[in-house]
């Protein structure tokens, strides 16, 4: 075979072989997670890190453009280029081989054999079973804070929170002072990047997004601003080989809350708050509800805020696919794509981040204490 078809057949294999290796074994994963991982990322990021918009995202527009484009060229050349069909069908399967070869490569060193690692918790603290009682103690803890820090905080016209930092700046640090507890978490951070179709993004109802492909941390940039400390720090522990959802989420928490600045910490401690209020009126936890009326007026008037007031009226015109299709498609793909990365429960994994709270403020307690 010419070597335009075999090695990229090789680099698919070779990818291959190495996502099983991961999954088959946990300690070929930790090997590759504490040794190999860092020294294929850090250059990959800083490269590019060096572009000034998403690479990862270029590359995704490239693709699709691939599909809907060049698919359709491709069928007009095999019926006019009659004397030449098998050189463009050959052409095209060469083409498509390497890019394939490229996908796999990136997300197998980058992702897939990455979700074979030991678990955050697992190394730094253990996991035990909890109860609701102490599930309204941590709401209660996250409440206080909150109410606390959202007197501390700039706020607009309408009482609203708002930025008023280097937010990168700001979560480069946050991430590096908790390395100092985390090692695994240390390293190069490269500036976080503006998706430029946030809109679409916002369709999805993404916040953030990691590429393995381009090794770049990436956020909406439609999003309310109070919302970016979190999400940046989320990104940031994907790009550190941290790939499940709920452990993403806890780092950020456990970074944003080590801050020295009040706003990255009340960003944190919002989204910490949101999942932990979600979960007591799941468990149907009465206590709880009494303690929901304690959360302050300012708290209440900056939770559960993803997008700006009127954001869909306003940019309504942005809309070539239905929200809703979109939306629904999206939310199919991505828990399709974590179930078969071995993520059992899909997208609602992204809730298990209240059991880490849980057995962080309330580890377990050893027989011999």
């Amino acid at each position: 075979m010419k070597k335009r078809y075999s090695i990229p057949l090789i680099l698919i294999a070779a990818s291959a072989l190495l996502t099983a290796a991961g999954r088959l074994s946990n300690s070929f994963a930790d090997f590759y997670s504490d040794h190999i991982f860092h020294y294929i990322s850090v250059p990959y990021a800083f490269l590019s890190g060096l572009l000034p918009f998403s690479l990862g995202e270029m590359l995704v527009v490239a693709g699709l453009l691939l599909v809907f484009v060049g698919v359709p060229v491709l069928i007009l050349l095999l019926i006019f280029r009659k004397k030449k069909r098998r050189e463009t069908a050959f052409g095209a399967l060469a083409l498509s081989l390497w890019v394939l070869a490229f996908v796999l490569v990136t997300e197998s060193l980058n992702c897939f054999t990455l979700y074979g690692c030991t678990r955050f918790s697992q190394r730094y603290f253990s996991a035990s079973e909890h109860n609701n009682k102490e599930l309204v103690q941590l709401y209660s803890m996250l409440i206080d804070e909150a109410n606390g820090l959202a007197k501390q905080v700039p706020r607009d016209e309408n009482d609203r929170f708002t930025l008023t930092i280097d937010c990168d700046a700001e979560c480069k640090k946050a991430m590096k002072k908790a390395a100092d507890i985390y090692p695994q978490l240390k390293g190069y951070y490269p500036d976080p990047k503006p998706i430029a179709f946030s809109y679409f993004m916002s369709q999805t109802g993404t916040a953030g997004m990691y590429f393995p492909f381009s090794m770049e941390s990436t956020y909406n940039g439609d999003m309310v601003a109070e919302v970016k400390p979190s999400v940046i720090c989320h990104e940031y522990a994907h790009l550190k080989g941290f790939m499940q959802e709920d452990e993403a989420n806890f780092i950020s928490f456990i970074a944003t809350q080590g801050s020295d600045n009040a706003e990255v910490r009340y960003s944190g401690c919002l989204d910490a708050l949101e999942y932990v209020h979600n979960q007591i009126y799941r468990n149907k936890v009465q206590s709880g509800y009494e303690l929901s009326e304690q959360i302050s007026p300012q708290v209440k008037n900056d939770w559960f805020r993803f997008l700006p007031d009127n954001y869909w009226e306003e940019n309504q015109d942005k809309e070539i696919l239905s929200t809703d299709t979109v939306g629904s498609v999206s939310e199919s793909v991505a828990d399709s794509s974590m179930k078969l990365n071995g993520v059992e429960d899909g997208t609602a994994s992204y809730s298990r981040m209240v059991n880490l709270l849980l057995d962080y403020y309330f580890p377990a307690v050893s027989s011999s204490d």
